[in-house]
């Protein structure tokens, strides 16, 4: 199989300190809204701040004076250092976008491919905590409104016969790349535009290991069975809350048969048909482009995304 890089994937890697001594001292957390050199990392509607330009995107932090009105610690989740700067994420909640002079709001996951990667795992990180604290503004158990602890990484019921103690959660998810050779199973679903393909993925259910997992999901979607499971590589994916973990697999029957119909179609790839464009690739910023990617230069003269005819989704 494959045998995966060491450079992280898209959304991952050592980009920001996250501080978690200072999430748990509430004196530090005041400290900082006084500190100028503290940044807002504000989010609206799910939406991220940016400033555009004709060829470029880049990321927008504010200072705390920019949001004219201090804002409340309760609202605040402490993200970290990010190049030596200590960065708290804040969800608006005004009717409209308000207007900051240094950017815009867009939908981050229209846009995130053309940030810096660094820049971009920031917002992804604020705009799934500010999501999940959205969601968890009372108590799944009885229903009365949460307080924010720890810099908003940790949800207190605010009844005293509660008390219960929500943290932010994720939704792990196995992404595979089934391999037979010098081919790759590749699936569509019915919604996507058309020659466009990708690796079999789903959700892992409770009770159930991420190997298991895999199995399943490549049977379910596909019958094909596997004999073989290694680990690639993970990524986070705020969409709203996954984390992507990546496989490589090696089938022991090959037959396709779509059983759940999740798919409207299956096939096996050689390298020449994904070299040609025959086939329409996932995004590049994304694990299921990496593992293709992975598999493909581990015995092919020329990289795959330097093939010329290649044709990947844009997102």
């Amino acid at each position: 199989m494959a045998r995966p890089r060491s450079d992280p994937n898209f959304l991952a890697g050592p980009y920001i300190d996250r501080a978690v001594d200072q999430r748990k001292d509430p004196a530090q957390l005041r400290a900082a809204l006084e500190d100028p050199a503290t940044l807002l990392v504000p989010v609206w509607r799910t939406h991220s701040l940016v400033a555009v330009s004709a060829d470029t995107v880049s990321a927008r932090f504010v200072p705390a004076a920019a949001l004219g009105e201090r804002p409340d610690p309760q609202e605040l989740i402490v993200l970290g250092r990010f190049r030596r700067r200590l960065c708290l994420a804040v969800e608006l909640h005004t009717p409209a976008p308000p207007p900051f002079e240094a950017g815009e709001f867009r939908d981050l996951r229209a846009i995130a491919g053309e940030l810096p990667a660094e820049e971009a795992g920031v917002l992804a990180y604020a705009r799934a905590m500010v999501l999940w604290r959205s969601r968890h503004r009372f108590c799944g158990r009885c229903g009365a409104p949460t307080v924010a602890r720890e810099g908003g990484h940790l949800l207190v019921c605010s009844d005293p016969g509660c008390q219960g103690q929500h943290y932010p959660r994720i939704d792990p998810a196995v992404i595979v790349l089934v391999t037979d050779g010098e081919r790759v199973l590749l699936g569509r679903q019915a919604s996507w535009p058309p020659g466009r393909y990708s690796t079999i993925a789903g959700f892992v259910e409770p009770g159930e290991s991420l190997e298991d997992a895999v199995a399943r999901e490549v049977r379910e979607e596909t019958a094909v069975e596997i004999d073989a499971v290694e680990y690639h590589s993970s990524q986070p994916w705020p969409f709203p809350s996954s984390l992507m973990l990546g496989f490589m697999a090696h089938a022991s029957r090959t037959e396709i048969r779509r059983t759940d119909q999740e798919l409207e179609d299956a096939r096996w790839f050689t390298r020449a048909e994904l070299a040609s464009g025959a086939v329409g690739l996932p995004g590049m910023h994304s694990i299921s482009f990496r593992l293709i990617e992975d598999w493909y230069d581990s015995a092919a003269s020329v990289p795959l995304r330097h093939e010329p005819r290649v044709r990947v989704w844009k997102r």
